[in-house]
């Protein structure tokens, strides 16, 4: 397993806040599953914040099943990524999963309002998507931060193929 760093422009000396969360990369026949938010135009890899108590991959199958209703089992940790932005450093464990079952969405409100849906992307279309995460940073560092953390993780994951 891999452990990397993004230090964000706008990180502060020191971080006084930490989130640590888990994502799930599931490929299937060149496709990968992606949470696209269909308000903002936004993708990204299924996943969110670790609850109290949890490990990574209890919380890495949780969001998948809450995102996607699919149920996953998480094979492989592939990478840490630590993430530097203001007072925050942010803390995605990534794991290689398979899908074991169906269950159900139980989506947040605010996913709801950003209309998020699972959808199947080519892997590579979905990497270029992500690898346009410079011309997002102008307009909205937190775009620009979530898509170079997704680019970063899929140039990762590619490279262990």
């Amino acid at each position: 397993m891999k452990t990397l760093e993004i230090l964000g422009a706008n990180r502060f000396e020191a971080f006084t806040k930490t989130r640590a969360g888990s994502r799930a990369v599931i490929v299937r026949d060149g496709m990968i599953l992606l949470s696209h938010e269909t308000v903002s135009g936004w993708w990204l890899v299924p996943g969110g914040g670790m609850e109290e108590g949890e490990t990574p991959e209890e919380c890495c199958a949780r969001e998948t099943e809450e995102e996607t209703g699919l149920i996953v089992k998480p094979l492989e940790q592939f990478l840490t990524l630590y993430e530097y932005y203001e007072e925050y450093r942010y803390i995605s464990h990534y794991f290689v999963c398979e899908i074991t079952g169906e269950g159900r969405m139980l989506l947040t409100d605010a996913e709801r309002r950003r209309g998020a849906r699972p959808e199947w992307l080519p892997l590579k279309e979905a990497a270029e998507i992500f690898s346009r995460h410079q011309s997002y940073a102008a307009v909205s560092e937190e775009k620009r931060g979530a898509y170079l953390r997704e680019y970063t993780a899929l140039t990762e994951y590619l490279s262990l193929k």
